[in-house]
């Protein structure tokens, strides 16, 4: 069967369209991204503006009739953070649909969590052992351990690249003194997570997804993209400490020059290196392996597997 998965995030409206059947890889087709930068597009009372839903709509309204030329017989259209977290988060998924005819899902940060993690569990497999997974997003990081398909224990907390890049930096590149205290501010927010997460251990898979965690490895000389999704690449915590030096004297235009850094996602870098130093430090973890499946993977595998997301 052929699926189309629509994937609002904080950053980009992202279409992937797959053929797949129960108990296959799923086979990719078309990978095509809108980048809207949702959550830097909430205002100061928490809405998202009405630019943004515009631009949201819009963006669903393409990926519906591409979906549509590639023949998929299903879209499993979601949103997470930027949406889920709006005030007005009612306001625009009725906008949505009366718009595009698409009824986008919200999923909670626990299902985030819940869902990548499966992603990560069929990717490397049962002999991977007990797992501890981190995905940094635009508006949230999750966090998920366990042994088994679904985690033990699935957290969702506030620290997006792109949410902390609009709260906590005023210019770019942002004087030491506000790295600093982003860093405070995310040691505490982790700090209770991770004494949670800490007792589900010891883990013998530690392991990242998401574009953050793959443009940091890539800076420390990780594979590139074009060496394919079964090219080991490692972060490790020396390596990230070096990276987010050199960074943070660096205005976003010049890192977007950089191979590996996309354009749309430089000005969110450094605050992704801080989160990432912050959680590997919060969980006593030395390196990670980096994985290609994550939240969208897992929303397939599911689908696939009979069961609603």
């Amino acid at each position: 069967m052929r699926l189309g998965v629509l994937d609002v995030g904080s950053n980009t409206v992202h279409l992937l369209v797959v053929d797949a059947h129960r108990g296959a890889e799923p086979t990719p087709q078309l990978s095509e991204k809108s980048q809207l930068r949702l959550a830097e597009l909430i205002d100061k009372r928490g809405n998202l503006t009405r630019a943004g839903a515009e631009s949201l709509c819009s963006a669903v309204a393409d990926a519906r009739d591409e979906a549509k030329r590639l023949d998929c017989g299903e879209l499993l259209a979601f949103a997470t953070s930027a949406v889920r977290d709006a005030k007005n988060s009612g306001e625009v998924l009725d906008l949505v649909r009366r718009r595009t005819g698409i009824p986008l899902t919200v999923l909670s940060g626990e299902d985030e969590a819940r869902l990548t993690f499966l992603a990560v569990r069929r990717w490397l497999g049962w002999s991977a052992g007990t797992l501890l997974s981190l995905d940094i997003g635009g508006g949230s990081l999750e966090l998920s351990a366990g042994a088994d398909e679904s985690p033990a224990l699935a957290v969702s907390l506030p620290l997006g690249a792109g949410r902390l890049t609009k709260q906590a930096f005023r210019s770019d590149p942002p004087p030491k003194d506000e790295i600093v205290r982003l860093r405070d501010h995310v040691d505490e927010v982790l700090a209770k997570p991770a004494k949670a997460l800490a007792a589900h251990g010891p883990y013998d898979r530690v392991v990242a997804t998401s574009k953050t965690f793959r443009t940091l490895a890539r800076l420390t000389g990780a594979a590139p993209s074009s060496a394919g999704p079964r090219a080991r690449r490692v972060l490790t915590r020396d390596g990230l400490s070096q990276v987010t030096s050199f960074i943070a004297r660096m205005a976003s235009a010049d890192l977007a020059e950089l191979d590996g850094v996309s354009p749309g996602r430089a000005h969110q870098v450094l605050a992704g290196a801080v989160v990432a130093a912050a959680a590997m430090d919060a969980l006593g973890v030395a390196e990670l392996e980096l994985c290609p499946w994550a939240l969208r993977e897992g929303v397939i595998l599911r689908r696939l597997d009979g069961i609603d997301v």
